[in-house]
């Protein structure tokens, strides 16, 4: 498995492309280790910060963590369940790994739990695969050259349609807003009230990165903090298909440089975040 590591090779947008097919079936195979576990006999163990880490998280790290290992050794992969071996800032190329992003979904028996990996390239991530095995959908994207969704069946046959944004709705037209079911905030509810006759989508997970990428939501607010895993793939995605990801003040995200956390140490946090699915709108 790859070891954390500060400094990875540059990998350009040609490299990166190669490495879709195979880093897909990386995300599908996590998945379906995810679903082969028994949610109802599994064991549940609590992290640091109070959220729940199982076996399915452990299962599908594995997975993707060997088969990085195996493809492409020398970029340095950092996984949500293996931070704790990592120490900011990365440089050049890293893969960003979140193995079960919504886990209290997992738990509470839901649909809604994915598999996120991104290539990050200088900061800002470049390639995004976003696995939600239980609705049998896979988002990915390399930016600057587009955005799909898969569909795949019980027999794992994959179904891909190219996949934008949309338009901010026009005057008077409601603002759908992709909302979390498990971590509101009072920052997030008091953008949302300044959207025009907003209509809030509840979601779990990164699907509500695939739900804007895909021209069903205009956006999705997060305006308290969250950590990079969370992001990264989302990001790529919703960039690739036509879309932006800000801060408040209209700036761009960077990845793997380090941010002092709530404990004061150096981590991998984003204090905020908006996906906008129209660009237009985030001036």
């Amino acid at each position: 498995m790859n070891k954390a590591s500060s400094s990875g090779p540059a990998i350009d947008r040609g490299t990166a492309a190669a490495l879709m097919e195979p880093l897909t079936d990386l995300v599908v195979r996590a998945g379906a280790a995810i679903l082969a576990v028994n949610r109802s006999v599994m064991r549940i163990d609590g992290k640091a910060d109070g959220s729940p880490v199982t076996e399915a998280d452990l299962a599908a790290d594995r997975i993707i963590g060997a088969g990085l290992a195996r493809l492409i050794p020398e970029v340095p992969a950092l996984s949500e369940e293996r931070a704790h071996l990592a120490k900011p800032p990365f440089e050049g190329s890293f893969f960003l790994i979140d193995p079960l992003d919504g886990t209290k979904e997992f738990v509470a028996g839901r649909a809604e739990f994915t598999v996120n990996l991104a290539l990050v390239v200088n900061g800002t991530p470049l390639l995004g695969i976003i696995g939600a095995p239980a609705l049998g959908l896979v988002w990915r994207g390399l930016v600057g050259r587009g955005a799909e969704r898969l569909t795949m069946d019980e027999r794992a046959v994959r179904v891909a349609e190219p996949i934008h944004t949309r338009l901010i709705p026009p005057r008077g037209a409601p603002w759908i807003v992709a909302v979390s079911r498990s971590h509101g905030d009072p920052r997030t509810e008091a953008f949302i009230e300044k959207r025009p006759h907003a209509v809030r989508q509840m979601l779990g997970s990164a699907v509500k990165f695939g739900r804007v990428a895909e021209g069903v939501a205009d956006i999705y607010p997060r305006l308290a903090p969250t950590s990079e895993w969370d992001v990264a793939a989302g990001y790529a995605v919703v960039t690739a298909a036509g879309g932006k990801i800000t801060d408040m003040q209209g700036a761009d995200l960077q990845f793997g440089r380090g941010r002092q956390g709530l404990t004061g140490e150096q981590g991998f946090i984003v204090p905020e975040f908006i996906a906008w699915g129209d660009p237009a709108a985030a001036r």
